[in-house]
């Protein structure tokens, strides 16, 4: 199989790659490169190319495509700042107090 032979992914794996190369192609990313991108994506997500078959589509738990981040910074910033202050205040305190039970 050469290389850049997309025959060994399957259809799923190919919308996917689709979906994700126009995603940076919205963002001005150039096509070739949007391209790769995509590609490197789909790879990292579920492993490389997969021929359907007998448990061959189970999930492999890569959470290259989930939002968490931007779920943890709405948290954050649905808190106001006083306890936002008095949470990195603990948060200090804890890495002190720890620092001096490592030396």
């Amino acid at each position: 199989m050469p290389q850049g032979d997309r025959s060994a992914y399957t259809d799923k794996q190919k919308r996917k790659a689709e979906h994700i190369e126009e995603g940076y192609e919205k963002r001005g990313v150039s096509e070739k490169e949007a391209e790769r991108r995509a590609w490197t994506t789909v790879n990292k997500d579920d492993g490389g190319g997969k021929k359907p078959g007998s448990g061959r589509g189970a999930r492999t738990g890569n959470p290259a495509a989930h939002k968490g981040g931007k779920l943890g910074g709405e948290a954050s910033a649905s808190r106001s700042a006083s306890e936002r202050s008095a949470s990195a205040r603990k948060a200090a305190a804890t890495r002190k107090r720890n620092e001096r039970r490592a030396s």
